[in-house]
């Protein structure tokens, strides 16, 4: 079992940054592929960025060159920087982990969900 707790999340304006941190407990996350989806009123939830064991990254077309996914395993910690946000971009985060390198089934451990708002 893995336990996932989101945190950095808020409210900016348009162009603005926010880092969002993803702390991670009962097994080693060096072991796991970790991802960043979010879930938009009213929109199905959608993959943002995922970081595999081997430090191989994925990012929906929508936010390359903006965001930035990255994992500290030596503190169980997983980051998603976002810069030049933009108004679509806001929604509840959510941190997630697979055992599975390309979870193209799903992941099988999610945090609550982080809160981003971005005003124009």
């Amino acid at each position: 079992q893995v336990q996932l707790v989101e945190s950095g999340g808020g409210e900016v304006q348009a162009g603005g940054s926010l880092r969002l941190s993803c702390a991670a407990s009962g097994r080693p996350l060096s072991i796991y592929t970790m991802g960043w989806l979010r879930s938009a009123p009213g929109k199905d939830r959608e993959f943002v960025a995922r970081i595999t064991s081997s430090d191989m990254t994925k990012y929906t077309e929508s936010v390359k060159g903006r965001f930035t996914i990255s994992r500290d395993n030596a503190n169980n910690m997983v980051y998603l920087q976002m810069d030049n946000l933009k108004p679509e971009d806001t929604a509840v985060y959510y941190c997630a982990a697979s055992p599975r390198e390309i979870p193209l089934a799903g992941y099988d451990y999610w945090g609550q969900g982080t809160q981003v708002t971005v005003s124009s």
